[in-house]
């Protein structure tokens, strides 16, 4: 017969309250502020959402020569404001009549929600799953990402190439952002600057990803036989350490940057030109 300590005699868990583990009274034995980083998680993620739902869908405002926002770029439909500094493509016609923005922001935002950094930042922030370290989550039984929704998390690696060609067209805005239309090439403002930190930032975020760190060196056997991608790996891997504050470093340099146009182009102020 099975005792009161046999797990087999408990086989659904009940968290730190299931029968087969000590009798704790305290929910946790935390004495310091452990709710702070939660709640400026969720603080934060939500000031970008709103912020980056605002922008998607007020379809104006996004382009100030020689700038383009990045949510707006490429621009895939043909009723987007004129951008002769950067990509425009009519891919789907006259037909669209929303936001050209909801074209392309569901790849860098399907990376960044799939990201393994991110997942535990919403989880922790928004669904206490767990809210820190050593404090249980509230729920009495855990499925991890099994199950769907969660289990399309595993599409990150697939939306981690779509973010390699979103950063690739980035990185041409940002150097179209260095022409001038009545002065051509040689232009520098304060716009540029801003455009050269952003796109560096969303290289650094998006290369430290842990899939890419995986496709660089993951497979491998022998690093001995394959010197280059084990240099590689090692690069990456030392981005990859700094990958949570390069998630939040990249978020908010893209939300300015789309509002630095957002000021240009509603005429808050001229783009102070270096050059």
């Amino acid at each position: 017969m099975a005792t009161g300590t046999d797990p087999r005699a408990h086989p659904r868990s009940h968290g730190v309250h299931d029968p087969t583990r000590a009798a704790i009274p305290a929910r946790h034995l935390r004495t310091d502020r452990w709710w702070l980083a939660p709640a400026g998680t969720a603080a934060g993620l939500l000031a970008f959402i709103v912020y980056s739902t605002w922008r998607a869908f007020a379809d104006a405002d996004y382009y100030a020569a020689p700038y383009v926002s990045p949510f707006y770029s490429p621009c895939l439909a043909d009723r987007c404001e004129p951008m002769r500094s950067g990509p425009n493509w009519d891919v789907f016609g006259s037909w669209w009549g929303l936001s050209p923005a909801l074209l392309i922001l569901i790849f860098p935002l399907g990376f960044r929600l799939t990201c393994y950094y991110y997942r535990k930042a919403y989880y922790r922030g928004f669904w206490s799953s767990p809210p820190a370290c050593a404090v249980p989550e509230p729920r009495a039984r855990y499925t991890g990402e099994t199950r769907f929704p969660l289990i399309l998390q595993n599409s990150h690696r697939y939306f981690f190439y779509a973010a390699l060609l979103v950063a690739g067209i980035l990185t041409y805005d940002t150097v179209l952002a260095f022409r001038d239309e009545t002065y051509g090439w040689g232009h520098m403002g304060l716009g540029t600057v801003v455009f050269v930190v952003n796109i560096a930032l969303i290289w650094a975020y998006t290369l430290s990803c842990h899939s890419c760190r995986h496709i660089v060196g993951g497979r491998l056997k022998h690093f001995s036989k394959h010197p280059v991608r084990y240099r590689l790996w090692g690069w990456v891997g030392a981005l990859n350490a700094r990958h949570a504050k390069l998630a939040w470093f990249s978020l908010v340099s893209v939300a300015l940057a789309d509002f630095y146009v957002y000021l240009l182009a509603t005429g808050a102020f001229d783009d102070p030109r270096f050059f």
